[in-house]
């Protein structure tokens, strides 16, 4: 199989620490560089990955020996460079959230199936096994019938010049963390999954800071969401059975050392540890490589586009 030849545009955190740390264990990927508007700001990246240095975005969108596109800008800025991306022919690896709107969401959508490109939107939380695990657990009743789903992700105030605090630059605890939230009770809840309440609070700048938002499935399965900006570190999957309950303490951030802890009825286990990054990266290799997977792709970004739009318009 021929390698993905595979750039970065910006030396974003997460690039340097999670992405390309797992990008280099994937035999099924050769990286090739890195891009920025400041090319000092690339040095860092070659003297510990290698791959060369990019002094601007449009030279490495340009560079028609790249396949693919990892793009962990801030969020406002996703629609245009992953647009100007597909239009090279590249296939993008986006961080969430996707776009900021549902309407970029589906202009993008549309170029890469005419195009026949793939499309990830970077949830990796999705592809930790911890998640297969509450899925089964919901679906084969080992609490009983499931009656309420309680998720819950929210984090300490960052430094005030962090995007998310910025609503220019696509800011707002809905985008950044709420959309975890959204995008498991859509895959507990099923496909009829639908919001039907949200709050947000904002302040002065505009960006909401904190959220609630209530999503139902067509069968009455109720999941109630919370998350913030400016809140004590919490990560929890809470499930409230007819027989049983069962709590997952570390449902978004797992560390790939790290045997995430269960309890179920009262008892303590703790689950098979695992690297989401890596997974999250193999995930689009199959996109890129199966048209139907491609697809599926698609689809699951547009249902979160809109979830998240339902949920921003309250």
């Amino acid at each position: 199989m021929k390698k993905i030849r595979i750039g970065i545009i910006g030396t974003s955190d997460i690039a340097f620490r999670r992405f390309l740390p797992s990008l280099l264990k994937n035999n099924n990927f050769e990286y090739v560089g890195v891009a920025s508007r400041d090319i000092n700001k690339t040095k860092i990246f070659v003297d510990t990955f290698g791959g060369r240095g990019y002094g601007s975005y449009y030279h490495i969108i340009n560079d028609n020996s790249i396949d693919a596109l990892y793009i962990p800008l801030p969020p406002a800025l996703h629609f245009e460079w992953a647009k100007k991306a597909l239009k090279k022919g590249k296939h993008v690896f986006l961080e969430k959230p996707f776009t900021t709107s549902s309407y970029d969401t589906k202009i993008l959508v549309d170029i890469a199936r005419s195009k026949q490109l793939a499309l990830h939107e970077n949830y990796m939380f999705m592809f930790h096994s911890q998640v297969k695990h509450a899925k089964r657990i919901v679906d084969n009743k080992t609490l009983g019938k499931v009656r309420q789903i309680f998720i819950k992700f929210g984090f300490p105030k960052r430094e005030s010049l962090d995007f998310r605090y910025n609503k220019s630059l696509g800011g707002g605890s809905l985008l950044d963390c709420g959309g975890y939230t959204i995008k498991l009770a859509s895959l507990l809840l099923g496909k009829s999954a639908q919001v039907v309440f949200s709050s947000l609070l904002k302040v002065d700048s505009g960006v909401d800071v904190v959220g609630n938002v209530v999503m139902q499935s067509d069968d009455m399965l109720t999941a109630h969401l919370s998350f913030g900006m400016d809140n004590c570190y919490k990560c929890s999957l809470d499930l409230w059975g007819s027989n049983k309950c069962a709590l997952y303490e570390r449902i978004f951030t797992a560390p790939e050392d790290m045997n995430p802890p269960v309890c179920i009825d009262g008892v303590k286990r703790m689950l098979p540890n695992d690297n989401q990054f890596y997974n999250s990266i193999d995930y689009f290799l199959y996109c890129i490589n199966d048209k139907i997977q491609a697809e599926e792709s698609y689809l699951s970004i547009l249902k979160q586009a809109q979830l998240v739009n339902n949920a921003m318009n309250g």
